[in-house]
């Protein structure tokens, strides 16, 4: 195969699952000898995508003003030496997508788009089904792209859902005292021989704080001596919202079994040193990277059953898939599992490989049609 050229778009390098998917997809065409470059306002994971030999174009593409127009003349003078233009945001795909409709056709590269959330529809949405292929990252996301955009040919998406690095997340025993025990020096509340429930997540109503709060309540009410981590929660411009949390935690009388944290780069270990995982997004996502990573560490996840973490739970661990937002369901299954863990499946969630594999063919494709 011929060395290509991709250039991925996105607002920022900082944190989530576009960003992760982007770094991902950069590390396995650098390993397989095509070019990797990468248009971003920069971020804190830019250093990771550096070590990986591919390129980054420092651009605010992500800024919602008139003045991103500026970058257009910029946009075509690198494209001119790409062979495809992966988009995987709204703004960014916008700004491609103009700036390929001003190129020569001898000179215009292949345009790909990813759809990674189940954005609202609208018009300003829809620019991520102009792509020649559009990757959607579960089958949640491609029903949710013909459902409003039924004009979408669906021959042109490809799902590929995200995958999970057995290295960067292996098998650990359970119960793993040796990682709790670390988590409950840097965090005493989290601290006991009674079980620790982790959710992480950003800092928004959206991931559902308030229904682990409310969970953690039923479940010391019931004399279990359970203890909660909201990994992820204390962000900078979020302090308003930690304070709600808190007041909620107080009002319950369970603040002294609650810990509210910043990110947390060592996940594989927070996920090591629990025994549930919670995935209750108030919002169906698209995925959920935490559903996978969980089980690949060997613990059991709990989530709302919709959206992509509900389409992961039936597949993989259907009892862990809750209606959504049915809080005694919830609590009564989470006390059995705090009691006596499930079985989880025998074999090993997808692999991020063959996420890498489906991504790098992807290009392939829409190289030969």
């Amino acid at each position: 195969m011929r060395r290509l050229h991709v250039i991925q778009l996105l607002p920022a390098l900082d944190a989530g699952g576009v960003e992760r998917s982007t770094l991902e997809i950069a590390q396995a065409l650098s390993a397989a000898g095509h070019r990797a470059s990468v248009v971003s306002a920069g971020g804190r994971l830019l250093p990771a995508l550096q070590s990986f030999g591919a390129t980054h174009v420092a651009l605010d593409i992500g800024r919602k003003s008139p003045l991103v127009l500026r970058h257009l003349p910029a946009l075509r003078r690198l494209f001119a030496t790409a062979d495809i233009v992966h988009a995987r945001s709204r703004l960014p795909a916008w700004l491609a997508w103009l700036a390929l409709r001003g190129m020569p056709d001898a000179t215009r590269p292949h345009f790909v788009t990813s759809v990674h959330g189940l954005n609202s529809p609208s018009r300003y949405s829809a620019i991520l089904t102009f792509g020649e292929r559009v990757e959607c990252v579960s089958e949640a996301v491609r029903a949710h792209v013909l459902r409003h955009y039924p004009a979408t040919d669906p021959a042109r998406l490809v799902v590929i859902p995200r995958g999970v690095d057995p290295a960067a997340f292996p098998r650990r025993p359970h119960p793993d005292r040796l990682a709790r025990a670390r988590v409950a020096q840097e965090h005493p509340a989290l601290g006991g021989d009674g079980p620790l429930l982790l959710l992480p997540g950003r800092g928004t109503r959206l991931k559902g704080h308030a229904d682990a709060i409310a969970l953690l309540a039923r479940l010391r009410a019931d004399g279990l001596d359970a203890r909660l981590w909201l990994a992820g929660a204390l962000q900078p411009g979020r302090e308003r919202y930690v304070r709600e949390l808190q007041a909620q935690a107080h009002a319950a009388g369970v603040a002294q079994a609650l810990a509210i944290t910043a990110p947390t780069a060592a996940i594989a270990a927070a996920y090591a040193a629990s025994d549930l995982v919670l995935q209750l997004s108030r919002q169906p996502e698209a995925f959920g990277r935490s559903v996978l990573e969980a089980w690949a560490v060997g613990r059991p996840v709990l989530g709302w059953a919709h959206g992509g973490v509900g389409e992961s739970l039936r597949r993989w661990l259907p009892q862990g898939a809750i209606a959504p937002f049915d809080l005694d369901a919830l609590v009564a299954r989470a006390r059995v599992w705090c009691l006596q863990p499930p079985p989880l499946p025998a074999t090993m969630p997808p692999s991020l490989q063959a996420m890498q594999e489906a991504g790098l063919a992807l290009y392939h494709t829409v190289l030969g049609a």
